[in-house]
């Protein structure tokens, strides 16, 4: 993760005023914000929050907001395989931009539970890899790249009602 000022806020409680940071803060009011690419070590904190969340309340939504330009798609399984484990529903809302796999997860929320505000912007792409190394290493990562879009383009179909033909032509 990117090294970055995290800004306090100031939490009023029955016990008095305590100095949290804000995403903490945003934590305890069952709030998530993905604001990086997605990499596998935010990947695990995102599940970590997640896990916590569920098993301090099932019966409540998470909300996670989404400004993220994109990451590595296994980083982004491991997240989506915890939202549709754990038994609270996850609402999704983009801010900014919710690139590939953030598109993803946007898309993965519950059910009449995902926005994109006005100005948001929300893409999908191909996957891509680096082509490099002998022939035979290309062809590994050419078929890897091949299912992983079709593993991407599933989940995609199962939660949007697209047709894989119809997101093929939108991206």
């Amino acid at each position: 993760m990117a090294s970055f000022l995290v800004p306090n806020v100031i939490a009023t409680s029955p016990r008095g005023d305590r100095v949290l940071d804000v995403y903490s803060h945003l934590l305890a009011e069952r709030v998530i914000y993905l604001g990086t690419p997605l990499d596998a070590d935010v990947a695990n904190v995102l599940v970590a929050q997640l896990l916590h969340l569920d098993a301090t309340g099932s019966d409540r939504d998470i909300q996670l907001y989404i400004n993220c330009e994109g990451g590595d798609p296994s980083a982004m399984l491991a997240v989506y395989d915890t939202m549709r484990f754990i038994r609270s529903d996850v609402a999704t809302f983009c801010i900014g931009q919710a690139v590939s796999v953030g598109a993803v997860l946007l898309a993965a929320g519950a059910a009449g539970k995902r926005a994109a505000l006005p100005h948001a912007r929300v893409i999908l792409h191909q996957p891509a890899a680096q082509g490099r190394g002998t022939i035979p290493d290309l062809i590994l990562q050419a078929d890897e790249v091949v299912r992983v879009r079709d593993s991407l383009e599933q989940i995609l179909v199962s939660h949007t009602g697209q047709s894989a033909e119809r997101l093929r032509s939108d991206t």
